[in-house]
């Protein structure tokens, strides 16, 4: 459940790895019809890798149980448990959700790893987990992101991490690929979930200039990060 893109190495903002879930950019596309239309054009749409930001974010993280929303074709989820996470992926799209199955069994993580459908504006994996992330996490179309990422900061257990990375604006003087799509701060983020001050702790609240192979992707100079942590 995207955007039309994700870490660039997989988003769902539709440009890189994003996950999809409201209304595809034509009026009469379903969420669903949108996202299983683009992954049908190629065998794989994103890189395979796993979004920078998770790695540089969830690394020192003690494994657990993971929630990944907008899982795609599974870089992140097959990371994840590959560190030892117990890892649920969602997605929207039926034919992102077999093709990440296949690559969670060609790595050796099927055993480690359940991907459920949803869409995220209509349902929600159940039970609370260690880690939940969000990222990239936008989609043409109506999609309550707000009200999906309260409900995933209300999904973290005790203790755990709530990680959320989306686009920001694009570079100065770059086109704006994406114009139909707003692309929130990672303080207007923080706003959003509405959490009391006393049951989290606010890890990382930043924006961050795109660099390396992220930077290939035109329209947009920067991205960023939230990264809170509820109190046990």
């Amino acid at each position: 459940m995207p955007t039309p893109s994700h870490d660039h190495d997989h988003d769902h903002t539709h440009g890189d790895h994003d996950h999809g879930n409201g209304n595809g950019a034509g009026a009469a596309a379903t969420g669903q019809e949108f996202w299983d239309s683009r992954y049908r054009e190629s065998e794989r749409i994103w890189s395979g890798r796993p979004n920078s930001v998770l790695v540089r974010e969830a690394a020192d993280l003690a494994p657990g149980r993971a929630l990944d929303l907008g899982c795609g074709e599974g870089a992140d989820a097959v990371w994840l448990a590959g560190r030892g996470w117990r890892v649920t992926g969602t997605d929207i799209s039926p034919v992102a959700l077999e093709r990440a199955a296949g690559h969670a069994a060609d790595a050796g993580m099927a055993d480690r790893i359940a991907f459920e459908r949803h869409d995220l504006g209509e349902s929600f994996p159940a039970g609370e987990f260690d880690l939940v992330a969000a990222c990239f996490l936008h989609s043409p179309g109506e999609m309550p992101r707000e009200r999906i990422l309260r409900t995933a900061a209300a999904a973290v257990a005790p203790g755990g991490v709530l990680l959320v990375a989306g686009h920001g604006g694009p570079a100065p003087g770059a086109e704006n690929p994406h114009p139909d799509l707003y692309f929130p701060t990672p303080q207007e983020v923080l706003a959003g979930l509405e959490l009391p001050e006393d049951g989290w702790e606010v890890l990382v609240c930043a924006e961050h200039e795109r660099t390396g192979t992220e930077a290939d992707r035109p329209g947009h100079g920067y991205d960023n990060t939230l990264k809170v942590r509820r109190r046990a």
